[in-house]
């Protein structure tokens, strides 16, 4: 074992020495982010000497401030990172954990039914946050300014406001029953119970406040003190279960990337307790066996979900906190095992979702979180997603913090076989446990080949793996991040057994032919997805970013 591992070694040091010699400085930076004034936070940052770390420090806290529906310092999220002077790669773990008190049966009734909504909506929803435990650790151990000065612009945006608009007004209106019950998310997010008209001045001096704390005493300023004293009893008095010492015992965690190779591009995503990385490779494995190129457009749409419906199967089955269980990533990821899934596809048949193996069921059927990609002047590189989960989170935000909670606890399982707001089932693998991590989808990535890096990633629930492996595959045709970010999405997780899609991205043609294979399909109401791309050219360091076309981001290069 030791020898293999030794080889091992040399072999991973000799491809890290020749990707290292062969990847062009970008002298230039690049952002891609949800918001215009995330990305100008970044830059600012860069311009003051910061890395891209130190800027993932400034746009992370700018979209707790202007994407409230989004994300923030109530929330969580995975950061990815890559290092240039040394290739060292980590990912940052800032997920949230479920209280001390929680326990598997917190959302049921005496029949053992879950309680529509309590997992989603109100202070019981709410898992312990790690956005401002990673962001003060990704400052501390990885950036070059202190934190005070990265939150800076986050901290102006909070105490001068800014205008709301379009996406701001149709997040909100998505949830405005929710927010309007609880008086202090009204207060601050709404005018005069509703939804404010476009270029209202959103002004957050309590966020502006709790910024100020984390910025004075990094993360004690937020899980300790004056601070967390409020966030506890606030949420105590709506009904929560937090206490002082689930605050004091979060800690970010920093952990492997997860990897593979689809037909010669390396990926490098998250690992559990996202199910991205795994679920995203997993399918491009099974895939690598098809030439798609050389297939009809038919075809392809009907591999790709064959290959989808097989990986959010094993989703279902296979994936929790790998603090807490044990995951087979080894054999789920391994080409032996995909030829075996590979085996079972027809080209002619669409195979039906309750053929799998498994006795997983369910009988029902929104979504909101954000991204953003960086790479600075020497190839320092982010993708971090980031999220509340449900726009607006639990709807509840604790008076004197401006603190927005999150529902993440809806992405547990709260009964076997049923499925979350996501439509997404799962096994007591993803049951809720003290101090677990709920399973995830986010997925922010790197793809590189022989002449180009790529870093991407979307919101968007428990769609967000379909559309990151639909940007992968438009790389792979040596598309442009503009083209990525713009491909029509598609999107099938096991159950339903449906074809999500939106309007206009299949032909009638391709319907029926589809149709004609088994396939059923459900049209998305509106887009989805708010892809963030960037591309370096390794031979001559140029950069090219692209923020998605559906959203309101800005991409930049400067």
């Amino acid at each position: 074992m030791k020898r293999v591992r030794k080889k091992s070694t040399a072999l991973f040091c000799l491809i890290l020495s020749y990707t290292l010699s062969s990847v062009a400085e970008p002298q230039k930076a690049a952002i891609a982010s949800a918001h215009p004034l995330a990305t100008e936070a970044g830059f600012e940052i860069l311009a003051h000497g910061g890395n891209a770390f130190d800027a993932a420090v400034a746009v992370s806290a700018a979209l707790a401030v202007v994407e409230p529906a989004s994300s923030g310092l109530g929330g969580g999220g995975f950061w990815l990172l890559h290092r240039a002077k040394d290739g060292f790669e980590v990912v940052l773990d800032g997920r949230e954990k479920a209280p001390l008190a929680a326990n598997a049966a917190m959302y049921l009734d005496e029949q053992g039914n879950v309680i529509p909504d309590l997992s989603k909506n109100g202070a019981l929803a709410a898992g312990i946050p790690g956005m401002p435990a990673a962001i003060v650790h990704l400052a501390a151990k990885y950036g070059r300014l202190p934190l005070s000065q990265s939150l800076q612009p986050a901290l102006r945006y909070a105490h001068n406001g800014f205008a709301i608009g379009a996406r701001y007004q149709r997040l909100l209106q998505s949830r405005l029953q929710v927010v309007a019950q609880n008086s202090e998310a009204a207060r601050i997010f709404l005018d005069n119970a509703n939804v404010p008209a476009s270029g209202f001045l959103l002004k957050q001096p309590d966020l502006a406040h709790t910024l100020e704390k984390l910025a004075e005493s990094g993360a004690a300023g937020f899980y300790q003190g004056e601070v967390a004293k409020k966030l506890v009893s606030g949420v105590q008095a709506a009904g929560g279960i937090w206490t002082l010492q689930d605050l004091a015992r979060y800690q970010v965690v920093e952990r492997q990337p997860i990897s593979g190779n689809y037909r010669g591009i390396k990926i490098t995503s998250v690992p559990s307790p996202s199910s991205g990385g795994i679920v995203l490779l997993e399918t491009l494995t099974i895939l690598a066996g098809y030439e798609l190129e050389k297939l009809t457009p038919t075809t392809q749409i009907h591999l790709i979900t064959e290959a989808m419906r097989r990986a959010y199967h094993d989703r279902a089955f296979y994936l929790g906190d790998s603090d807490f269980v044990k995951i087979p990533v080894k054999r789920l990821l391994s080409a032996d095992y995909a030829a075996g899934l590979r085996s079972t596809i027809r080209m002619d048949k669409a195979l039906p979702s309750a053929a799998l193996r498994g006795e997983l069921t369910a009988d029902t059927p929104g979504t909101d979180t954000t991204h953003f990609s960086i790479i600075d002047s020497v190839g320092n590189r982010v993708a971090a997603t980031l999220s509340v989960n449900f726009p607006f989170g639990s709807g509840v935000v604790v008076k004197g913090t401006g603190v927005i909670l999150n529902d993440e606890m809806d992405d547990f399982v709260s009964n076997v076989g049923q499925m979350n707001g996501y439509g997404l089932v799962g096994s007591a693998a993803n049951a809720i446990a003290p101090e677990k991590r709920m399973l995830s989808s986010m997925t922010p990535t790197f793809v590189e080949d022989k002449t180009r890096v790529g870093i991407l990633g979307t919101p968007g629930g428990s769609r967000i793996i379909s559309m990151v492996l639909l940007g992968i595959l438009d790389f792979a045709k040596h598309h442009s991040p503009q083209s990525w970010v713009a491909v029509p999405r598609f999107h099938h997780q096991y159950l339903p057994d449906v074809i999500e899609h939106e309007a206009g991205c299949f032909s009638p043609e391709t319907l029926q032919v589809l149709t004609a294979l088994g396939h059923q399909f459900k049209q998305t109401d509106t887009p989805y997805g708010d892809m963030q791309a960037i591309e370096l050219n390794k031979q001559t360091g140029q950069l090219s970013a692209a923020s998605d076309p559906r959203g309101e981001g800005l991409a930049d290069v400067r």
